[in-house]
């Protein structure tokens, strides 16, 4: 499983993803490396379809899609916690159910 977190320096909120996103593959029993993809012009985040930070992939495939056209700029994306509240970071619940769903659909 091919497991990145792509980011932007201007983004307060990666280190919390990153920490809750080794939590989670780890409480799954995932054993994958996160690659730290830095997205540094708005030009690389065009060509990396990236919708803000933090973006977190697997195997390619950005595991929270947003809704509708979204600027690939750099931004800081806007969650939803499972209570409906916005957040920089993504749900942990929704974050561990993700890597279940991509974990499961490998086997």
């Amino acid at each position: 499983m091919r497991v990145e977190l792509l980011w932007w320096e201007g983004c307060p909120s990666h280190p919390e993803t990153l920490a809750d996103l080794r939590r989670s593959l780890s409480e799954e029993g995932v054993d994958a490396e996160v690659e730290m993809v830095e997205v540094q012009s708005d030009e690389q985040a065009r060509a990396e379809r990236f919708p803000g930070s933090p973006t977190i992939r697997i195997d390619g495939e950005d595991i929270f899609p947003c809704a509708g056209p979204a600027p690939h700029s750099l931004t800081c994306r806007v969650y939803r916690l499972r209570d409906g509240r916005p957040s920089p970071t993504p749900d942990p619940e929704d974050l561990r159910d993700a890597i279940r769903r991509r974990n499961a659909d490998r086997r």
